[in-house]
């Protein structure tokens, strides 16, 4: 069993301290584990009363029949998941505004990677990764891109399931790294652009001061998976771009795939 640990999350004040509208439908912001649901999560709070904040826990098919009420349309919710593509979850979501969040395969190799050492991340058949000097940096970025047998699924799984399975299904597809550039240009037409789109598809209307919302809920302090808040094995590093040897790993495993998402 996978523990997540992490920094206390103290957003919901902030949310208070701005006037809210209720939502009029359920949102679900769907995403691959280690795409960067909670930026895209935490901002949308901004916009949302907690008291519509679905925040028990990330919806997964394992435990979607205890998140059901997430997606009532007569008492709508903003909640995330990293929901698998099947007959059960398109039945239960279908009430919901649905915005599907994906990232740069090579990113999130490297994101994957950092994640599964950190002292945040347990899971008891994989604890061996973090031992200091067993494994370099390179054999467990492959591990990440063609997984771990009987421990941890292959990118093209994840991808397969989480994302591409999805699109053409009625969802607002965001990638993480135009979020990422917006919420940097907030002054910029592009990024009023993004966030007009992405409000719009979660059925919110826009306020006056999106930008100090949306400056408010991306604060990387507030994520308790971000990458400075990580904390990994002693003299364990990973390079700030997945090699050029890596990248080839990926084409080869999952050809076309970036491509599909907007990525080439």
């Amino acid at each position: 069993m996978a523990i997540i640990r992490g920094i206390q999350d103290t957003l919901n004040e902030k949310v208070a301290a701005f006037p809210q509208a209720a939502l009029r439908q359920p949102v679900l912001v769907n995403s691959i584990p280690k795409g960067g649901t909670h930026l895209l999560r935490n901002i949308l709070r901004m916009f949302v009363p907690v008291e519509q904040h679905h925040d028990r826990d990330f919806v997964q098919i394992p435990n979607m029949h205890l998140h059901l009420d997430a997606f009532n349309p007569h008492a709508p919710r903003l909640a995330a998941g990293h929901l698998l593509f099947s007959d059960q979850s398109l039945a239960n979501i279908r009430h919901a505004r649905h915005i599907l969040l994906v990232r740069d395969p090579y990113d999130w190799v490297l994101a994957r990677a950092r994640f599964f050492v950190s002292a945040e991340f347990e899971q008891e058949n994989i604890q061996h990764l973090k031992t200091p000097g067993l494994y370099s940096a390179e054999a467990i970025l492959n591990m990440m891109i063609f997984g771990i047998h009987q421990k941890s699924p292959a990118l093209i799984d994840i991808y397969t399931h989480n994302a591409a399975a999805w699109l053409g299904t009625g969802v607002h597809l965001v990638r993480y790294e135009d979020a990422v550039r917006a919420v940097k240009s907030l002054e910029t037409e592009e990024a009023e652009s993004f966030f007009a789109g992405l409000l719009d598809a979660a059925g919110i209307d826009r306020p006056d001061d999106w930008r100090e919302r949306v400056q408010t809920g991306a604060d990387r302090r507030l994520s308790r998976t971000a990458r400075e808040n990580l904390q990994l094995p002693e003299g364990l590093e990973f390079p700030a771009s997945l090699p050029e040897t890596q990248q080839r790993l990926v084409d080869f495993h999952a050809p076309g795939l970036r491509a599909l998402l907007g990525y080439a």
